[in-house]
């Protein structure tokens, strides 16, 4: 039975066996319950949205929005928001990208449950979590602040779109692009288009596809 100020938790995995893992790892927890869980990105930011979870244990690799991008876009709903990514990705990059989108943590899917289970406690504290080994890049921004909305603006611009051509395309006002694009710049901390879409590809906020 958990406890009445159990760590709420959100687990975003795609692969059914990580997922009965965690829920049975986590269903041993007193003071931990799983109030809910998503197959992809876009899930994962709709049930955020919904269930407001104290943790968020997020893969990298997942099918419609990955890992980074979910991260990103739940961060800029939400600038307080815990996550934890737990993936087999383990490289530098992987990392810097997941700080880079929000991510205060980060553990390798084939760690003890122990070492899981306080990652989430110390994460939960708001605290960082990264294995020994692995020391976080402290001068990558913690969270790209980037908004769902500025997150389609920038990626309409990565596509070479105007101003007017982004407006029509998303039913709002070109002046309103305009402030979009002006808060993209300032968050980024860049003076002009083309440095925002070269700073988003190395944070892993847009894709080149």
């Amino acid at each position: 039975m958990t406890s009445p100020k159990a760590i709420r938790i959100l687990t975003v995995e795609d692969h059914f066996l990580a997922r009965l893992a965690l829920s049975t790892l986590i269903g041993d927890q007193q003071d931990m319950e799983i109030v809910g869980t998503a197959e992809s990105g876009r899930e994962a930011l709709t049930q955020y949205g919904k269930l407001k979870p104290d943790v968020v244990l997020m893969d990298l690799r997942l099918p419609e929005m990955d890992g980074v991008e979910a991260t990103a876009a739940i961060c800029g709903e939400d600038p307080k928001a815990r996550i934890l990514v737990v993936s087999n990705y383990e490289s530098e990059e992987d990392v810097g990208r997941a700080i880079s989108a929000g991510a205060l943590g980060y553990v390798k899917k084939d760690v003890s449950g122990d070492v899981l289970i306080a990652a989430i406690r110390q994460i939960h504290e708001g605290q960082r979590y990264f294995p020994q080994k692995m020391v976080p890049v402290d001068d990558r921004p913690a969270r790209s602040a980037l908004t769902p909305r500025e997150l389609d603006v920038l990626d309409h611009v990565f596509r070479g779109l105007s101003n007017r051509e982004i407006a029509d395309l998303l039913s709002i006002g070109e002046g309103t692009v305009r402030i979009h694009v002006s808060n993209i710049l300032l968050k980024l901390g860049v003076k002009r288009r083309t440095e925002a879409v070269a700073v988003a590809l190395k944070r892993g906020l847009l894709r080149a596809e």
